[in-house]
């Protein structure tokens, strides 16, 4: 509640009527915290773990899956049809593939995704049943983020998870885009040419806000996902060492038997002891 007040606030406050810019200026703040969250940052160090981009394609799967659907759905809709860019956009065909070399044929059956991911597919369905021309705040979140940082993180991808060939990495390209640069400023001036009135265009606004907002929350519930994985191995890695035991009826013999293997054992407890650490 209280972001979408602030986003109304901002939004009365911008004179400029291009959509574009105004979705740019209402999402700022929510685009440097995205940027800020964990996942994204091991992409921009150069970190990423394969773990970690696995669970990324998984959500981005059913995100990409949902959208495209209602996109499809609403593609004669004023409001979604002149930012409609299937052949040149369309990302479920690519993270499919990627997710095959990941994961094998049976890829649907393993994947997984955070609670977070279902509610922004939630969302996705609600707008595109109630409110179609919401979707352009989040096809312009979405594609345009992608595109816009994709041959770069694709790069940076391959270089952390060691990858020989560009396999696994289809979500990065966009063949049917020969400039990235030009097709965005023909995106935007399409976004633009959108007629709204005003209860719709403030209504877009606190759409790409929102937009964010569930980024950010899937971003976090995959690391948080990560993490539990990561505690259950190191869990799994740190049995403790079962030490010799001795039968009871060995320890009726003779007191230099006991003492012989009283030294045995006490040699056993130093050996395991070094190579415990």
């Amino acid at each position: 509640m209280e972001t979408e007040k602030r986003t109304q606030t901002t939004a009365e406050q911008i004179t400029d009527r291009d959509l574009s810019e105004q979705i740019k200026k209402v999402t700022k703040e929510s685009h440097v915290r995205a940027e800020n969250t964990e996942l994204m940052l091991s992409f921009q160090r150069g970190q990423v773990t394969l773990q970690q981009y696995k669970l990324l394609l998984s959500s981005l799967y059913e995100i990409y899956q949902v959208l495209e659907e209602e996109l499809d759905r609403n593609s004669n809709h004023p409001g979604v049809a002149p930012i409609y860019f299937p052949a040149e956009l369309a990302r479920l065909e690519a993270i499919e593939k990627d997710l095959e070399y990941f994961y094998g044929q049976d890829w649907r059956e393993r994947i997984v995704v955070p609670a977070a991911t279902k509610r922004y597919c939630h969302r996705l369905r609600q707008i595109g049943a109630e409110n179609p021309e919401f979707l352009v705040a989040h096809a312009y979140t979405r594609y345009l983020g992608d595109l816009s940082g994709g041959q770069v993180l694709g790069r940076i991808a391959q270089k952390s998870m060691g990858l020989k060939s560009s396999d696994g990495l289809s979500f990065f390209a966009f063949p049917g885009v020969s400039s990235p640069n030009l097709f965005k400023q023909l995106y935007r001036s399409r976004m633009n040419s959108v007629e709204l009135t005003e209860e719709e265009r403030n209504g877009v606004l606190e759409e790409a806000v929102r937009a964010f907002e569930f980024n950010i929350q899937v971003f976090d519930d995959l690391q948080k996902m990560l993490n539990v994985t990561e505690i259950q191995n190191c869990s799994t890695l740190s049995k403790p060492v079962k030490m010799p035991q001795i039968p009871g009826n060995m320890t009726k013999t003779t007191p230099l038997l006991r003492m012989v293997l009283g030294l045995f054992v006490a040699l056993a407890t130093v050996s395991m002891g070094i190579y415990a650490f």
